[in-house]
């Protein structure tokens, strides 16, 4: 019902006849519930989580692991849809020109929020003006990892040992990487600026192709993600030497770091994963988002198989993951200008 004082400003029956007054009471009652009935309809179909990379890598695990209990908890299926190239940029962009009408979200990382405005001389999408972040999911370190035959074959078994050989095999190593401008890159960049070492970067649209290839052995060292490395490095068919983090992961805590392996002071390279929605999603569709990925990621279920795979969960604000977001970019950016990467 309309409020009374609202009623009591119409006109009378005197001054109106009684149809086009039932149209104005109408309209008075409509648009007080037509916002709420609009907000409370979503979603009325599936929603579709865009992986700007190929199945098997972090991003791709991190989309799949949060997806059922959103699909639970809002009553439709949340659909993963890979669309990988250009170092996450391909389906960053496609997310960044959908409706903000929150059907489509993107698992974003730190190389499409973070790395690619400084590393891109054109990027097809704005990381700041073009979305709407709604909540970090996880963080994780990244770990170096090298074909499991030939360190064995070269008795290469620290990260010491790794550089040795590299100064010695100049330009004959392959470094993968999950995607031009993805801090699997940018750690190998970092890497290879720091210990004077030279490698052919090989990148990917996606970890798990790349991953395939350095347990294959055509492709040498990866600064790969640690929860998509991790199973090869368990099976034996990868070896890990160092993680890029500050400190040691809780995951594998026999590994070093490589500041500790190397002496390399001051080397960091971690990755982040969040969700974002299109600029102009409504606001209480964001909020919904991100309070229920918070409340999956605070479940011991998800703690325990986040923590398997060196992931450390997050369920952050939307106000904060923007400002991580803000944070990142000015910190990667010094580290592109540093390490001399570009991509035209």
């Amino acid at each position: 019902m309309p409020d009374r004082s609202v009623v009591s400003a119409l006109p009378t029956f005197a001054d109106v006849s009684r149809r086009p007054l039932l149209r104005v009471v109408a309209a008075i009652v409509l648009s007080g519930t037509s916002l709420a009935w609009a907000q409370s309809a979503w979603p009325n179909k599936p929603v579709k989580i865009v992986v700007p990379f190929a199945p098997g890598g972090t991003t791709d695990i991190l989309a799949r692991a949060i997806a059922p209990d959103l699909a639970k908890a809002f009553g439709q299926q949340f659909v993963i849809e890979n669309k990988g190239g250009a170092g996450g940029n391909l389906g960053t962009e496609q997310v960044a020109k959908s409706p903000g009408d929150g059907y489509t979200l993107l698992m974003g990382t730190v190389g499409t929020h973070g790395i690619n405005r400084a590393l891109y001389a054109k990027l097809p999408y704005d990381p700041f003006k073009d979305f709407a972040p709604i909540t970090l999911v996880a963080g994780v370190p990244n770990v170096m990892v090298i074909n499991a035959d030939k360190a064995a074959a070269n008795k290469i078994n620290t990260v010491n040992d790794f550089i040795q050989y590299a100064r010695a095999n100049p330009g004959k190593l392959n470094m993968a990487s999950s995607g031009n401008g993805t801090s699997i890159h940018l750690a190998g960049e970092l890497f290879k600026s720091q210990t004077r070492t030279f490698m052919t970067h090989i990148p990917y649209r996606g970890s798990g192709p790349a991953l395939m290839d350095l347990a294959g052995g055509s492709m040498d060292v990866m600064f790969d993600n640690l929860p998509s490395a991790m199973q090869l490095i368990k099976a034996g068919k990868i070896k890990a030497l160092a993680v890029t983090s500050s400190q040691r992961s809780a995951a594998i805590p026999e590994l070093p770091t490589v500041e500790e392996a190397a002496g390399l002071k001051g080397f960091e390279a971690s990755s982040w994963f969040g969700l974002l929605a299109p600029a102009g999603t409504p606001v209480d569709v964001v909020n919904r988002i991100q309070q229920e990925v918070a409340k999956s990621l605070a479940s011991p279920a998800m703690k325990e198989r986040l923590a398997t795979l060196g992931a450390i969960p997050s369920g952050n604000t939307p106000a904060q993951f923007a400002a991580l977001i803000e944070a990142e970019h000015k910190k990667w950016a010094e580290v592109v200008k540093a390490s001399g990467a570009k991509v035209d």
